[in-house]
């Protein structure tokens, strides 16, 4: 089954259902979403440096320093 024809399916299971079923499948989704992005963070912050980086590019942003994106590259 493709990813369209679950989103399908899926679709229609959620149109048949009495709304107090309807908000716990709403919730569930939620929380996949939410557990999803979660991971995503994790594996950033597992990432040697990366903090550090971003807080160094905080502060050189705030002090001023670094190129306008418009001026790196006209082809992006």
């Amino acid at each position: 089954m493709t990813a369209l024809q679950m989103r399908r399916a899926a679709e229609q299971r959620l149109r048949n259902l009495p709304p107090e079923k309807l908000k716990v499948a709403a919730e569930f989704l939620i929380y996949l979403e939410t557990s999803a992005s979660d991971e995503a963070t994790a594996e950033l912050l597992r990432i040697p440096g990366l903090m550090e980086d971003v807080r160094s590019a905080h502060r050189d942003r705030a002090a001023g320093k670094g190129v306008e994106w418009r001026k790196v590259r006209r082809d992006v």
